[in-house]
């Protein structure tokens, strides 16, 4: 674990220096308040749970943007410059090499999801709020984070650019987005598999509205160990080529 560690603050340290992780915030903050301010907050009068449950819809999508952002420059950055030799031939082993990337972005991702907490508690002023609520929204919401950036961990060792790194890691995200529609047109058993491996109908709906179950945390935990497992493998290839 010391060797994770070592990566992850050097990766959080990077990205909180670099003109990048200053964007990606500055963007992510900034839109987030918009879309509570605009589309959370207005439209008329609404119970404090409703303009709860929209804004963390609306921010579930600049999470998930953000995290492919964050992520594109993990490896692929490496790649580039050709630093990833280094790491390679280094006494450090595969796995600790991507955990230790994904969890350093990771921290950052978190840390810049709870920044936006003032924002719900906002609703206090004219009304009230469950805690439960709110708790189950933000888990919800680093949990979805989680899995997002394990698939741009994932894209980001594929490929040697960034930029196609995050098409790699979006096209995924949108795959997984859309299942839900296959699940409509599909036939059993199909569907119900489909309709199971949405990355946000199926399971995040339920944080949003405060709800918390054991199948969605598992959900996301395990779409997060598989990319990151993938990530692992595709980097142990790059040892013999």
């Amino acid at each position: 674990m010391k060797n994770v560690w070592l990566i992850a603050r050097r990766e959080l340290t990077a990205t909180l220096r670099s003109p990048l992780g200053f964007v990606v915030a500055a963007l992510v903050l900034a839109l987030d308040g918009l879309l509570f301010n605009l589309w959370a907050m207005g439209g008329g009068e609404k119970l404090s749970a409703e303009v709860l449950y929209e804004f963390f819809y609306a921010v579930s999508g600049t999470t998930m943007v953000a995290a492919v952002f964050i992520s594109m420059r993990l490896l692929a950055e490496e790649q580039q410059t050709g630093t990833i030799n280094l790491l390679l031939t280094s006494p450090i082993r595969d796995h600790q090499i991507v955990l230790g990337k994904f969890l350093g972005a990771y921290l950052f991702l978190a840390l810049l999801t709870l920044v936006t907490l003032y924002m719900p508690l906002l609703i206090m002023v004219h009304g009230k709020i469950s805690w439960g609520h709110l708790l189950a929204g933000y888990l919800g919401l680093l949990l979805l984070g989680a899995a997002a950036l394990a698939i741009g961990t994932f894209g980001s060792c594929v490929a040697r650019s960034q930029v196609v790194a995050a098409f790699v890691a979006g096209g995924i995200l949108v795959a997984l987005l859309l299942m839900w529609l296959l699940g409509r047109v599909a036939d059993r058993p199909l569907a119900d598999v489909f309709s199971y491996l949405a990355l946000h109908n199926a399971h995040f709906k339920d944080f949003m509205g405060g709800k918390i179950h054991l199948r969605d945390i598992v959900y996301y935990l395990s779409v997060s160990a598989f990319f990151l497992v993938a990530a692992t493998r595709m980097l142990e290839s790059r040892r013999w080529r």
